[in-house]
């Protein structure tokens, strides 16, 4: 089955613009073509647990790294921490070169959607469909201009359709692109005893010099036929030629054999495990879709409808879904519009000042059937809603037309982090902040960034989505907000910044102990997230002040966008300083992020939540919000 004549017609049908570089720079004296990997295992799924899928990334990474690739290796990332890793590999994929991405773990394809799940992708039906990742993005992510261009796609997953198993079509990628599969389209892949069978073979394949790709993928789609005894066909695809021009990659060049003569000596992988690598529904197909409808017939979004037409186009409740889709839009569409961030001060000039040592109970801390109370969609909520904050026209400042509005807060003791959570939280620790500051009443808008950019001061930023003049600036990184903070220090002879990590939480729980500044509870019509209620957008963050303050009358800390800070990223709290003072180290490449954004799921509202991405890097869902000296 391995001699089907579809993977030489289609690798000869490549343009492999990287290894004719290579052999140029070679003829030349220059470097060869630039190489980077981004490689991902994810093993620790709480439904269908992986054994081999992040032994099968570290052996990958290290193998790819010896043979020349600068490789980002990841294990166990949920979606976001996905989503991030593989946008910060297209943005370093930019600069040129070849740009290989491997991925281990569960995988299906439904319709022309090959998706690849994340730890997180579990507990309903509905999740994988929901919260995996469409290779036909990665794909495109990698696929932007650069020179040397060539990407390749291997992935040990997993093809089969849980909902409908004759649903499934693979996708020709775009030109100078090579897609390589564990097995065939519908079909499973085995684990062996230390890795799955498919990457064991391409182990044994890949670091062999002098052998090109068509030699490689051919040896390694024999040897898992072989081994297999033809239950697992692995399958390739590739884009069409972009040139004329034709050669052969190599993984480990010719060059090679006189340092490396001998190659790694493994021995083939014995079957372990069949379908290991696919989720496989416990009920018969008709059961499992309506289990699948069960699971999502009383929701109120959207989204949940279309992952079920998804998987069921022509299924028995495809005509209910369509009509639950068009009657959700129509409500969205005809709800009260949340007023703009100008009425909101209108609206809150009158309240009382509250000492920010002493704040008011938020409004799910007012009794006990509030937190208990099942969660039910709430329509946007308005400014006039009943919260007491501590906001008011007498402490909120603004230096200029085109500044941030903040709001001044003074010094206090808190109790920084969470020990029910990640171990990054941890450990809790009293921080003592004893000088006051001011902090942005809102996160930095794209009417306040164009101002800047108006001067000359910031660079233009590309948004997609919503990108209303009042949605939060976001796209940013932390190097932007530095200029950004610079721009305001020059603008208005005040001295802006980022909020310390420290003091960013102290500011976002308003006063409060509880797990979210409302509550223990997540509750809906609180925050702008996927879980959190209306208004909500797939494409963006609404507009800032949407939803209701917290308790020192700051809004959208939770939610909206991730918001920098000056820290570097410390992987837990040992050593933090106890003044909440930025905690800073030279020449730092990571840096903290806070907040959580509107594409997560609720858990990421945690006051304690915290996250860390690369200092350089823009990200679509990165933003920020400035505070400044009260000196």
């Amino acid at each position: 089955m391995w001699r089907n004549l579809w993977l030489a017609a289609l690798l000869g049908a490549v343009a492999l613009c990287s290894g004719a570089a290579e052999e140029e720079g070679a003829a030349k004296g220059t470097a060869p073509a630039r190489r980077l990997a981004l490689v991902i295992g994810n093993a620790s799924y709480g439904d269908h647990p992986l054994a081999n899928a992040t032994r099968d990334a570290a052996a990958a990474g290290e193998l790819l790294s010896r043979l020349g690739f600068d490789v980002m290796t990841y294990s166990n990332l949920d979606r976001t921490r996905m989503n991030e890793a593989i946008h910060e590999f297209n943005e370093r994929l930019a600069a040129g070169g070849v740009g290989l991405f491997y991925f281990a773990g569960h995988g299906m394809q439904v319709g022309k959607s090959t998706l690849l799940l994340p730890v997180d992708a579990q507990g309903s039906p509905a999740a994988p469909l929901t919260q995996g990742i469409d290779l036909n993005n990665i794909v495109a992510g990698m696929s932007a201009q650069r020179s040397n261009q060539l990407n390749l796609v291997v992935l040990d997953t997993c093809l089969n359709n849980p909902y409908d198993p004759a649903n499934v079509s693979i996708v020709r990628p775009p030109g100078h692109t090579i897609v390589a599969y564990a097995t065939a389209p519908g079909a499973y892949a085995a684990d062996g005893m230390r890795h799955g069978m498919y990457t064991a073979a391409l182990l044994r394949a890949i670091d062999q010099p002098g052998r090109n790709i068509e030699d490689v993928l051919h040896d390694v789609a024999r040897s898992v036929s072989v081994a297999t005894a033809g239950q697992q066909v692995p399958w390739m695809t590739a884009g069409p030629a972009a040139s004329s021009d034709r050669f052969q990659f190599e993984f480990a060049p010719s060059a090679l054999q006189a340092g490396d003569s001998s190659p790694r000596s493994m021995t083939a992988e014995t079957v372990v495990a069949y379908q290991s690598r696919g989720i496989l529904p416990k009920d018969s197909n008709e059961q499992y879709e309506l289990t699948f409808w069960e699971s999502i017939k009383d929701s109120t979004y959207p989204s949940d409808y279309e992952a079920y037409l998804k998987a069921y186009p022509n299924g028995r409740f495809a005509t209910l879904a369509h009509a639950r889709i068009d009657r959700l839009r129509a409500a969205a569409a005809s709800a009260p519009k949340a007023q703009a961030p100008a009425q909101v001060n209108q609206t809150h000039a009158a309240t009382p000042p509250a000492s920010p040592a002493a704040p008011a109970p938020a409004p799910a801390e007012k009794s006990a059937a509030a937190s208990t109370s099942p969660p039910t969609p709430a329509p946007a909520p308005t400014p006039a809603a009943p919260v007491k904050t501590s906001a008011s026209a007498a402490n909120e400042i603004k230096d200029c037309a085109a500044c941030p509005a903040l709001i001044a807060l003074p010094g206090g003791t808190f109790e920084m982090g969470s020990n029910s959570d990640d171990p990054a939280e941890r450990p809790v620790h009293k921080v003592s902040i004893g000088r006051p500051f001011a902090i942005g009443k809102y996160e930095v808008t794209i009417e306040q960034w164009n101002a800047c950019a108006d001067a000359s001061g910031c660079p233009r930023i590309d948004i997609e989505g919503n990108n209303s003049k009042s949605a939060p600036v976001r796209n940013l990184s932390w190097d932007d907000a530095q200029v950004y903070v610079k721009w305001l220090t020059k603008t208005t002879g005040k001295t802006y910044r980022l909020p310390s990590e420290a003091e960013w939480e102290y500011a976002a729980r308003g006063g409060t102990t509880t797990t979210y500044w409302w509550g223990n509870e997540m509750r809906k019509g609180y925050a702008d997230c996927k879980d959190c209620g209306e208004p909500w957008r797939k494409d963006g963050p609404v507009n800032v002040g949407s939803f209701l303050p917290n308790p020192y009358g700051l809004f959208d800390m939770n939610g909206s966008v991730w918001e920098w800070v000056g820290d570097c990223w410390h992987g837990s709290y040992k050593g933090a300083p106890p003044d909440g003072r930025v905690w800073d180290e030279a020449g730092c490449p990571m840096r903290v992020i806070r907040g959580g954004s509107w594409p997560d799921g609720g858990a990421y509202m945690q006051s304690a939540t915290r996250f860390k991405y690369s200092a350089s890097v823009r990200q679509s869902q990165n933003g920020m919000r400035v505070a400044r000296d009260m000196k």
